[in-house]
């Protein structure tokens, strides 16, 4: 075995060791990518495989050369971690090259590993444990929603559009601007007065009749939910296509049985009072576990590996660019983010988010938290369930890309947090 020298770092998980590999094995993997060349060289003068040896290592000295580095200096950068009890988890920057013929091939390579992460405290863990309260108010207003569901649009004739009616208009949006992208709908139902409507369409459309064409700007705010409108300034026509008035159904049996298996409104009720109880049970228990893990975080510092961070900032805004993709920001308008910034943005939680995983990791050990094969069963149906797939075919498309693993370790976590919960009871 080669000799290896390793660095002392003040870092927990930054390493660097210097790898010294034989000169017969340097010679060896030199002779092997000879042969190599001498079967696939073409060279003036010479058939091909009978170019000599000497020919192709002057020819091909530096081609030879890279290969041999490629060839070993991974080889040995992993048996030299491996003996060293070492687990990289980024890949190795080889510095200080050293490579001539008849000597060692010596280098250095610097890498990460994970720090050595201990749960201190974790038994000690409080969680809150709020007391659930429904009113009546909320659930007369869950009854009101389900009316605003059911509502009818009755047309309305012989008037102009006032508050509180219904305007079914087409209509065509382009921004002022030169960016963005223009809008078209029809048959659009615009509440005049409604607390949802930009103000400038209650303005210009009210005393409109049916027939009747508007053209105004609106102005959208910075935060606008559609991303797509936000901060822009459109310049609207507007045709008035019929005026409706909302009808709400009443609160009878006829309405109770429409929403389902029940006899009365009062029933209706019960069953809402129920849901919105165990709603915000879950989203209590949900918010307690989320300050459960951030105690564990705050209680025990350490080290992330830069690596890690810089992976799971890629992961974090991978799955919001997936988010405003669906919202409808287009490709064009990605590419002018400021993804500096973004980056920026999202490294302090992504540090939470690995610390969190790895301290909940050590606890599952600890706790000899495991996942059963039954576990994973239900999931991978689930997965292939949501997809219209196969089981198979989603099981080994998982198996190929890691995605079993990454799921085993989710729903430990899962456990582990449901661990945290129970015992801080």
């Amino acid at each position: 075995m080669s000799p290896t020298e390793t660095k002392e770092s003040a870092s927990a998980t930054k390493r660097e060791i210097e790898v010294e590999i034989p000169a017969q094995e340097v010679t060896r993997q030199t002779e092997v990518l000879i042969q190599k060349y001498q079967k696939v060289a073409r060279l003036p003068g010479f058939r091909v495989g009978h170019v000599p040896a000497s020919i192709i290592k002057q020819r091909f000295s530096e081609e030879i050369k890279t290969d041999v580095v490629e060839a070993l200096v991974p080889r040995y950068f992993n048996q030299e971690t491996e003996r060293l009890g070492m687990h990289p988890v980024s890949q190795p920057r080889v510095t200080d090259l050293h490579v001539h013929d008849g000597e060692p091939l010596r280098f250095k390579a610097a890498f990460e590993i994970l720090p050595d992460v201990k749960a201190e405290g974790y038994k000690e863990l409080r969680a809150d444990k709020p007391v659930i309260t429904v009113t009546d108010e909320d659930v007369e207003q869950a009854i009101a929603d389900l009316q605003e569901r059911a509502a009818k649009f009755d047309p309305v004739e012989g008037r102009a559009l006032a508050e509180g009616d219904f305007a079914q208009v087409s209509l065509d949006g382009i921004p002022k601007e030169e960016e963005g992208q223009p809008v078209h709908m029809d048959e659009v139902l615009v509440e005049i007065g409604g607390k949802n409507t930009m103000p400038e369409f209650t303005e210009h459309l009210t005393g409109a009749n049916v027939g009747d064409e508007r053209t105004f700007d609106v102005k959208y705010p910075d935060d606008s939910q559609d991303q797509r409108l936000a901060g822009k300034t459109l310049t609207y026509a507007v045709k008035v296509q019929a005026i409706k008035h909302k009808v709400l159904p009443e609160l009878n049996e006829e309405f109770a049985k429409q929403l389902g298996e029940f006899a009365t409104i009062d029933d209706v009720r019960k069953r809402i009072r129920l849901q919105i109880d165990s709603e915000r049970t879950h989203q209590a228990e949900h918010e307690a576990k989320d300050k459960l893990v951030a105690e564990l975080v705050r209680r025990n510092e350490f080290e992330v590996p830069d690596s890690l961070i810089e992976r799971q900032i890629d992961i974090r805004l991978e799955r919001g660019l997936r988010a405003l993709a669906a919202q409808g920001l287009t490709a064009e308008q990605m590419k002018k983010m400021d993804f500096q910034r973004l980056r920026a943005g999202q490294r302090d939680q992504a540090i939470q988010d690995l610390k969190a995983s790895l301290l909940l990791e050590k606890v599952a050990d600890e706790e000899k938290v495991d996942v059963s094969d039954e576990e994973m069963d239900r999931e991978v149906d689930a997965l292939a369930q949501q997809a219209k797939q196969t089981t198979e075919a989603v099981r080994a498309r998982l198996t190929r890309d890691g995605g079993l693993d990454r799921i085993r370790t989710r729903i430990r976590n899962e456990k582990t947090i449901d661990l945290l919960y129970r015992q801080s009871a």
